[in-house]
């Protein structure tokens, strides 16, 4: 663990802070998107999972289970409501046919890229209205912010 100043308490604050903002500002976003996107919007854990998809395209669902800190079984109904909903594809392993390997469908990636495109929209748009030294802090943190969710994925010792 690394060696810091911070006291117990200005962790505390920080923590708090976190959340309380972070789901805030992606209700935010999701809402503002959502009025917007002409799609029915899929539940949350669906979209997390067709994130994880888009990103790690041919996952099997394990591994997605794994990465989303998700029940195998649940990711398995999931991958079922999603492929009925032809949104994603199961393709068999060709060396073990108990692994299914999945693929966003074309329909889901382009509207994962279109809702993707309306958030950033969204969100490049109210950075615009920060000061300058809001937006340098904003900048300055995001490597931070990578290395804090790294640390929440990282299995619990």
């Amino acid at each position: 663990m690394p060696e810091h100043s911070a006291s117990a308490q200005d962790i505390d604050h920080v923590a708090a802070a976190l959340v309380a903002c972070l789901p805030a500002l992606h209700r935010a976003l999701d809402r503002q998107a959502g009025q917007e996107f002409p799609h029915p919007k899929p539940p949350e854990a669906q979209l997390a999972l067709l994130r994880y998809v888009d990103a790690h395209d041919g996952v099997t669902v394990r591994d997605a289970a794994e990465a989303l800190r998700m029940k195998p079984n649940n990711v398995s109904a999931l991958v079922t409501q999603m492929t009925e909903q032809g949104m994603l594809e199961r393709r068999q392993d060709s060396a073990d046919k108990r692994i299914a390997h999945l693929h966003l469908t074309p329909v889901a990636r382009q509207r994962h890229a279109e809702v993707s495109e309306l958030m950033g929209a969204h969100l490049a748009q109210a950075l615009r209205a920060l000061t300058e030294g809001e937006l340098d802090a904003l900048g300055s943190a995001l490597g931070a912010l990578g290395s804090l969710t790294e640390q929440l994925h990282r299995p619990a010792r």
